[in-house]
């Protein structure tokens, strides 16, 4: 697993994942290799598994984690995660619900955005979002990956693709986000 590398996305990922305080979002790395990052102004170090068990700990209390969202692995431009499937995601005709995939795939874009997000930013919305279902599942574990597809200081646009256990593309998911800024 690797960990954004971006200059731009430094400040964010650290705090993200439990690095930097919000106050100062300054931090520099010292180092970073794909395994571990280590902030030079207090030596502390995390590995990649550390950063993504910190970011599903941000789930708890919010609709990520009542669904039961995990993030798994952090890429340079990309993020993935996991969803178990269970009844209550699925609609009354016993076929996976619309809103679930359109949420774990805006959940995981959401994720990467704010690993991505520009220096200065306060933070991100999702302005517009489009969804093409391809098949459904009933059971078992969703995969989704999102990827960076245009990473601007104003809008990002994320695709997403959400898959079944046997690796069959279940919907693929576009959304842009507005990046937000302090009002002057």
């Amino acid at each position: 697993m690797a960990v954004p590398t971006s200059e731009k996305s430094k400040s964010r990922c650290l705090y993200w994942c439990g690095f930097a305080s919000e106050r100062n979002m300054n931090t520099k790395l010292d180092r970073i290799d794909g395994s571990t990052m280590t902030d030079s102004s207090t030596g502390t170090s995390r590995s990649t598994d550390e950063m993504i068990a910190r970011s599903n700990q941000r789930s708890p209390g919010t609709l990520v984690g009542l669904l039961g969202i995990e993030i798994v692995e952090v890429g340079d431009n990309s993020i993935s995660g996991r969803l178990p499937l269970r009844p209550e995601l699925l609609a009354p005709n016993g076929y996976l619900h619309a809103g679930t995939v359109v949420t774990f795939a805006d959940t995981m874009s959401g994720y990467g955005c704010w690993n991505q997000i520009p220096d200065g930013a306060t933070g991100f919305t999702t302005i517009e979002l489009k969804t093409n279902f391809l098949g459904t599942a009933r059971s078992g574990t969703l995969a989704c990956t999102a990827t960076l597809r245009h990473g601007g200081r104003s809008t990002q646009i994320w695709d997403a693709e959400v898959a079944d256990e046997q690796g069959k593309v279940i919907a693929l998911f576009r959304c842009t986000q507005m990046i937000l800024y302090p009002k002057a």
